[in-house]
């Protein structure tokens, strides 16, 4: 079973910083370490095609070629020298892999016209017609494709890649992802594995994943992915809480899917949660950057699962880099105040993890959560998630030792709803 407190900070390498390449991020690894995360998650490192391109310098999303190092993030030396970095230090360093398709100029397109979904003409095709810059590979064409990509797969391992994220993973037949981390990963007598490579699986939106089946094609959910996979996206439970950020229901729908993950889900699975990412708007430009953010980041991180968060997230940045040209974060406008908190948050919350593994939620008033972690310790977390002002009437008192201050706390009946965060240490 996968560790709650296993976590992930994802860079978008060109985008990092003003030279967008390996060496320059090397300095950001300490930054990440000294935060306390464990892993690494590159976006895709590889050359990106020139036809249909979107933008001025593409989506690193339509790969040109798997088995290369994209000449603009540097060298096959530059990328050793990431991950000896990385692994000086402690870190663990996953890449990107988009097997669902490649860029229409790819390199195995050139190849194996036969690998790919072509239309009544011969022509190469894609399933969705807005991703403009990709075709789609068809993985019932030939055992070859299987093996070429699986073949790749091993090449990155072999440069010392600890873990994969897989792309839409949803789109890709759960017999190659079985197949490719069985041969990846090669698992031996005692359920031990030869090398102990992570899986993390970009779940799809359920709204999206049944768009795909109505169209006809394959497309997996969460507890099939989880037969190949160690981590899934929360994008089943992010979908309901799109819909409360937008008006449209309330937190409630959210709150019950948890349960129904906890007991749909085959035992042990462990979700991935998340604010934001490459493909969703910042939390701080969600929340703004002021209380409301930081009730929903200490939520985020003590709900059940890894935590994950895109870089400058801990900086409460809210200006979103674009996917498709260069648009360094602008760390010059990062709030210190912010980053002070969230290290605190994500020191507690990785305790926390660590001694209390049950957790139940709780929606005690509109938009006020009350979330317990039991095991070892037993905490409680007082969160006030629509930054309501006044009064409030807990339903049970609260007695112990808050978490961010220290102090005793003693709290029954009506009480002002507190600024901040309330994580407490329970008597």
């Amino acid at each position: 079973m996968l560790l709650e407190t296993t976590s992930i900070y994802q860079i978008f390498l060109r985008n990092l910083t003003a030279r967008g390449d390996f060496l320059s991020a090397l300095p950001h690894l300490e930054h990440v370490k000294k935060l306390g995360f464990s892993w690494v998650y590159l976006t895709p490192i590889h050359p990106i095609g020139e036809i249909s391109r979107k933008g001025s310098l593409g989506s690193p999303y339509a790969i040109r070629d798997y088995r290369e190092i994209n000449p603009e993030l540097g060298t096959l030396q530059d990328f050793r020298t990431f991950i000896q970095t990385a692994h000086d230090l402690g870190l663990k360093v996953m890449i990107d892999v988009v097997y669902n398709h490649s860029s229409p100029d790819a390199y195995l397109a050139q190849k194996h016209h036969e690998w790919y979904l072509r239309d009544k003409k011969g022509s190469f095709t894609r399933k969705f017609d807005d991703w403009s810059d990709i075709i789609d590979f068809d993985f019932s064409s030939s055992p070859a494709l299987w093996d070429e990509l699986i073949e790749t797969l091993i090449q990155w391992r072999d440069e010392g890649v600890d873990g994969f994220r897989c792309d839409v993973a949803s789109l890709v037949p759960i017999e190659f992802w079985k197949e490719a981390r069985r041969r990846v990963n090669q698992p031996i007598d005692g359920g031990r594995e030869t090398y102990p490579i992570l899986w993390l699986a970009e779940q799809v939106h359920p709204q999206f994943l049944l768009h795909v089946r109505q169209k006809g094609f394959l497309c997996h959910g969460g507890p099939e992915l989880h037969q190949a996979f160690d981590l899934t996206y929360d994008y089943d439970g992010f979908e309901r809480l799109e819909a409360y950020w937008g008006g449209e229901e309330s937190l409630k729908p959210f709150i019950d899917y948890l349960y129904t993950q906890q007991t749909v889900y085959p035992a042990g699975t462990t979700k991935t949660r998340f604010l934001e990412n490459h493909d969703q708007k910042r939390a701080a430009w969600r929340f703004g950057r002021g209380n409301l953010l930081k009730h929903w980041t200490v939520f985020y991180q003590l709900l059940p699962g890894t935590t994950f968060v895109y870089m400058g997230q801990e900086y409460a940045i809210p200006e979103y880099p674009s996917l498709f040209e260069r648009m360094p974060v602008p760390w010059e406008t990062k709030d210190s105040t912010f980053f002070e908190f969230f290290q605190a948050c994500f020191s507690l919350t990785q305790k926390i993890k660590e001694h209390s593994l049950l957790c139940s939620v709780k929606l005690i008033g509109d938009g006020i959560v009350w979330l317990e972690r039991r095991g070892t310790k037993h905490y409680g977390a007082f969160l006030n998630l629509v930054g309501k002002r006044g009064d409030f009437t807990l339903p049970f008192p609260i007695r112990g030792i808050d978490c961010f201050h220290g102090k005793t706390l003693s709290l029954e009946g009506k009480i002002p709803l507190p600024e901040d965060p309330l994580v407490v240490e329970l008597e």
